[in-house]
Order: structure tokens, then sequence, then C-alpha cells
């Protein structure tokens, strides 16, 4: 079986984790942060704004069962690639639309994805398109996040409308 990693940054990494968790063809998905200076970085730390980390998620997939290209533009539809620091209240760097790409190959695919759904939003897409970079796996209680607190406030007004996005407009794609 063929593995390969996509390194995505979409906001809070519980939102990106669900949906991801639900893709037929992806085999883990785990919470983490990248991008920024220190090294083994907190997640407190990452919330003061100041480390450089964007949370992300990295995304374990077959790509004879689903291509890089299907996870982008799933990436895309699932939250706001033109909000520069932001996904809905939750504001600052660690919130950034971000692509780490692994290979040159998955580069391009990210330029020509971005390029296509450039048409498809109101204002131009800010998604940074980066070499990934050293990655550090979240605290525990983060892995999992919407699976163990669905009823959890965050998780019920935001996660869970991200969720049902992505099995209505993906149905085809999701694992459920």
């Amino acid at each position: 079986m063929t593995t390969e990693i996509a390194t995505l940054g979409g906001g809070c990494f519980w939102c990106t984790e669900a949906v991801f968790q639900e893709v037929k063809g992806v085999q883990a998905v785990e919470s983490g942060y990248t991008g920024g200076t220190l090294a083994d970085p907190t997640y407190d730390q990452i919330c003061e704004g100041n480390t450089g980390h964007a949370e992300v998620v990295q995304v374990r997939f077959d790509p004879e069962m689903i291509s890089y290209r299907e996870l982008l533009e799933i990436f895309f539809t699932i939250h706001d690639p033109t909000t520069p620091n932001r996904q809905g209240n939750d504001v600052g760097t660690q919130y950034r639309s971000a692509i780490y790409f692994h290979s040159p190959q998955q580069e391009a695919t990210a330029h020509t994805v971005i390029a296509g759904m450039a048409s498809v939003w109101d204002a131009p897409l800010v998604t940074e398109v980066t070499p990934a970079q050293a990655y550090y796996k979240a605290e525990p209680h983060h892995q999992n996040y919407f699976r163990q607190n669905p009823l959890q406030g965050y998780c019920a007004f935001v996660v869970a409308p991200k969720v049902a996005k992505f099995r209505a407009t993906f149905a085809s794609r999701s694992a459920r």
C-alpha cells in the first residue's frame, strides 16, 4: 500500500481533523503545529501568537484511493482561504490558511488547485504554499477532539457544521 502525507492548516485543527477523519482513503489524521521557530511548542505557546506556528493536520492517505488534488478540494471547501490569519472567530497567525507540501508534485498541485479555486471565492485566496517544515504533534487531548467532545460548545457550533458540509458536498468521498 502506498502512503503519502498532506500537511494542511485551515484554522483550528479540530475542524480539519474531524473532516479528514471521515474521508475514504485517509488512513490517519493527526493534529499538530508547523511553520514556526520554536522547537517542540505547546498549545499555550502557539495561542500566544508569537512562535510563527500554524495549527495543522497531517493527513496520511492512500493516493490510489484519493488523490492529493481531491484532498485539497475538500480542504478549500471546509475553510475560508480568503481571510488572512483568521477562521471565523479564531484570530491569529496560528489560524492561517496554509499548505505545507512534501514534494514538487504536491507543490504544483497546490498551485493548480488554488488557481482553479480563485473563481469560486469572492475575494483573493491568501493560502500560503510552503515546503514542509519541522512538525510537532499536538498534545494528546487535542487528538480526536471532535470525536471525544461532540457536545462541547465549539464542537457543536463550529466543528459539526463543517463536518456536515463535507458530508453533504462530498457524500461519495465520505467513509461513513
